[in-house]
């Protein structure tokens, strides 16, 4: 399966993620297909996708109806084995960006993220983690983009030595600084 090759293959650059890389290996090993769907409903495999302007000033950055601040864009894998497809697909979704390259086409980070409880689409989803790959893309900045409003508020092409102003979950700033300075 395409995610295991890159669950693999993923080198940890910090203690974060050698701690979670051991971690998500040792549950895709238990259960290495359950843990694409929701069938796993306490931890499931996710894709988020970091996109930056050809010139890496902004980031692209959606306002999460869920979370109430901007995040990168993301999405459950839900069986797909390609979580460079998922990040992608999730990125277009969530944005309708026309234009990504990807910057590699491994992941450029992973991290277990905790999701509280919460209603979405008029059903409760009980606290669970999400085991997530980061994929880095460019995006065109001159493309036409558009919110999805089942899931975002709006999106929009934040400057990245601005972003701390934007992002209201202290636990994510030090995941996206991690990552853009990856790419920037």
């Amino acid at each position: 399966m395409k995610y295991l090759d890159d669950l693999r293959l993923f080198q940890p650059l910090c203690e974060q993620e050698e701690v979670d890389h051991a971690l998500m290996l040792q549950e895709a090993g238990r259960m290495p297909v359950k843990i694409l769907t929701r069938e796993s409903a306490l931890l499931h495999m996710t894709a988020s996708a970091m996109v930056v302007n050809p010139a890496r000033t902004h980031v692209l950055m959606a306002y999460h109806n869920i979370y109430g601040t901007w995040a990168w864009t993301g999405g459950h894998a839900d069986g797909e084995s390609d979580l460079l497809a998922v990040a992608r697909r999730e990125a277009q979704e969530e944005t309708r960006i026309e234009h990504l390259t990807p910057i590699q086409t491994g992941a450029i980070s992973l991290e277990i993220l905790d999701v509280p409880s919460h209603v979405k689409r008029g059903r409760f989803v009980p606290c669970h983690l999400h085991l997530n790959m980061t994929y880095a893309f460019v995006g065109d900045d001159r493309d036409a983009l558009q919110n999805k409003a089942d899931e975002n508020r709006a999106v929009q092409w934040l400057p990245i030595d601005k972003l701390a102003d934007f992002v209201a979950e202290p636990a994510m700033l030090p995941i996206y600084r991690k990552i853009l300075q990856r790419i920037i």
